[in-house]
């Protein structure tokens, strides 16, 4: 059986990540709730890739969301799926990187999705290094950012 476990994280990986779990979910017609609204079994055939099944018979996404500060997963809980995650899932600390480089570790920009990105990858590769992983980045764009030096 394959299982994916899916790391979002930042604001931007988890304003991304929210996005894929309203269509995942679409996809698997899974309401909001976690529970199946579908009529066919063939959309649940495969749903053990993302998804665990509480004990309440919910399916819940396999899935951290990390960030270093609480804004982003707020917005995510408070968002039209938030409420199928589990709480503990939920991984944040108290004050953001700022942008600031030094305090994510290593940034393409931002800090957190990207610079403690960067660092949680590598503790996964070192711990797991015979599993395949997958990333995605996301550049910073001066059209679309939060800060004016964020670009650079």
């Amino acid at each position: 059986m394959r299982e994916i476990l899916h790391v979002q994280g930042g604001q931007c990986g988890n304003q991304i990540g929210a996005k894929f779990w309203e269509v995942v979910c679409a996809e698997h017609d899974i309401d909001s709730t976690g529970r199946y609204q579908g009529d066919t079994e063939l959309q649940l055939e495969r749903v053990n890739v993302y998804y665990n099944e509480a004990s309440c018979g919910r399916l819940v996404p396999r899935a951290v969301l990390m960030d270093l500060e609480p804004g982003t997963m707020d917005s995510v809980r408070s968002g039209p799926y938030g409420q199928i995650f589990r709480p503990d899932n939920f991984v944040f600390g108290q004050s953001g990187a700022g942008n600031n480089w030094a305090k994510g570790r290593h940034s393409l920009g931002g800090g957190t999705g990207s610079g403690m990105g960067t660092l949680l990858i590598s503790k996964i590769r070192e711990e797991y290094p015979d599993q395949m992983m997958l990333t995605f980045s996301v550049f910073p764009s001066a059209k679309a950012s939060d800060t004016v030096v964020e670009p650079y």
